[in-house]
């Protein structure tokens, strides 16, 4: 089932709100007494109903394109994340390349939102993801491809849309695991990418068990 949430901060700033919501009806009822707890949950549930009603997330953004150039050079925008050292997206990323002049930015999102934060070590999650970027940098550039990198925003969509504003992507191709082991997929990124951007997007599969059960 798809995650209604936007991102994980989303999922996060509803749950202080719930805290909050019900906390406020609690107090109510120890102050002032059932009725006075009934008046406070009518009062927060029209403003939340309002709230909702009117809220920005509910109209989904104006689809975002890349800036034109006219220099001829291919420019391909790479996301992946735990994903991103893996065989199948570098041949993707050297077929998509083919033999013209072609420049490849890979954005690793950083999960750096305040849940994880609460329950991982955010520090050594960006580490690892910058240790896995460079070795696929690396690689590229052995293949003879002009790439770059950088950790991006925690919400891939949100990581996307930045970089387009500066990098002006031809193709934008997303790194995911398998279905049923990726949280992306789940969370339908790559389909909300695909409305959300006015840029041809390809979807890649990594299956990194399977990438490293293979003989070398």
């Amino acid at each position: 089932m798809q995650n209604p949430f936007r991102s994980e901060a989303t999922a996060f700033h509803f749950v202080v709100a719930a805290v909050v919501y019900f906390g406020l009806i609690v107090l109510a009822g120890l102050v002032g007494g059932r009725w006075f707890a009934l008046a406070v949950f009518v009062v927060l549930s029209a403003a939340a109903l309002w709230w909702l009603l009117r809220s920005p997330e509910t109209v989904r953004p104006a689809p975002t394109a890349p800036p034109r150039r006219g220099d001829g050079e291919r420019r391909i925008l790479v996301v992946a994340n735990e994903t991103v050292a893996g065989t199948a997206l570098r041949e993707t990323i050297r077929s998509k390349a083919g033999d013209g002049p072609a420049r490849v930015l890979v954005v690793s999102p950083a999960l750096n939102s305040p849940v994880r934060h609460w329950v991982s070590d955010e520090d050594g999650a960006r580490a690892a993801a910058q240790e896995r970027l460079d070795a696929s940098l690396a690689r590229l550039r052995e293949s003879g491809l002009e790439a770059q990198g950088e950790i991006g925003d925690g919400d891939p969509l949100q990581a996307i849309e930045d970089a387009l504003r500066t990098f002006g992507a031809d193709e934008v191709v997303i790194s995911t695991h398998p279905e049923g082991r990726s949280h992306w997929l789940e969370r339908g990124v790559v389909e909300n990418a695909r409305e959300r951007f006015a840029v041809p997007i390809t979807h890649v599969v990594v299956d990194l068990e399977s990438e490293r059960d293979e003989p070398r």
